[in-house]
């Protein structure tokens, strides 16, 4: 760690505590050097090294216990999505870039989930049951739900769960695209969400994918 001289003294006595963690290859429990030796080597005051740890325990990167100290936690990931879905830097995105992301994301975890779907029947009972209840919404706000859970559950079918967190994020942002939706889309919504489960249990993870994208990307049509 380097000395730190310039300006936000807080954020920048943070990032460097992530990288010491990061290269020291710390897990979580692991101890981490005092307030004051901290402030020493960063070249900052106490209270600049007690702000940046504060933050950094929000977020769960570090936990600060009683007669312990300062130790490496078990990053919150639920906060993290909380954090940074409301960051300005993020809410004014490039739309088309939002679109394009969740077509990366969604569509690159569809092998691990057809390969899950193969080994876990379950996983399919359950994406075909929400795909369901799409015919039972009777107004928007429960139709965009139901696709938030659809679209989260079919993550979590991949069993990669740090992506999980990438999703969360981004349905931040697509709620714009989602209320956008109008009721005469809805039934082409449903059909595409109970076709792509249909390919996904039967291994055809090409289609699939060209099906999800297809679906993700109907959203272009209604940015302004």
């Amino acid at each position: 760690m380097q000395a730190l001289r310039r300006p936000k003294l807080r954020d920048q006595a943070a990032e460097q505590i992530k990288q010491y963690i990061v290269s020291n290859k710390l897990a979580p429990g692991d101890r981490l050097p005092t307030e004051t030796q901290l402030a020493e080597t960063l070249g900052v005051s106490r209270l600049s090294v007690r702000e940046a740890t504060k933050a950094l325990e929000f977020l769960g990167i570090v936990e600060s216990k009683t007669g312990v100290g300062l130790t490496v936690g078990r990053i919150d990931m639920g906060r993290v999505t909380e954090h940074l879905g409301f960051h300005s830097g993020l809410l004014d995105v490039d739309p088309q870039q939002l679109i394009d992301s969740r077509v990366v994301l969604e569509t690159g975890v569809l092998p691990h989930v057809a390969r899950n779907v193969a080994a876990n029947p379950a996983i399919e009972t359950g994406l075909r049951a929400l795909a369901e209840r799409f015919r039972a919404a009777r107004d928007l706000k429960s139709w965009i739900e139901l696709d938030i859970q659809f679209h989260r559950t079919l993550l979590e079918a991949s069993g990669l769960k740090p992506l999980m967190a990438f999703g969360d994020l981004l349905n931040v942002f697509f709620q714009r695209f989602r209320e956008s939706v109008k009721r005469a889309e809805w039934h082409a919504g449903i059909e595409s969400h109970r076709r792509l489960v249909d390919l996904l249990a039967t291994g055809r993870v090409p289609e699939a994918t060209e099906e999800l994208r297809k679906h993700i990307e109907s959203h272009k049509g209604r940015l302004p």
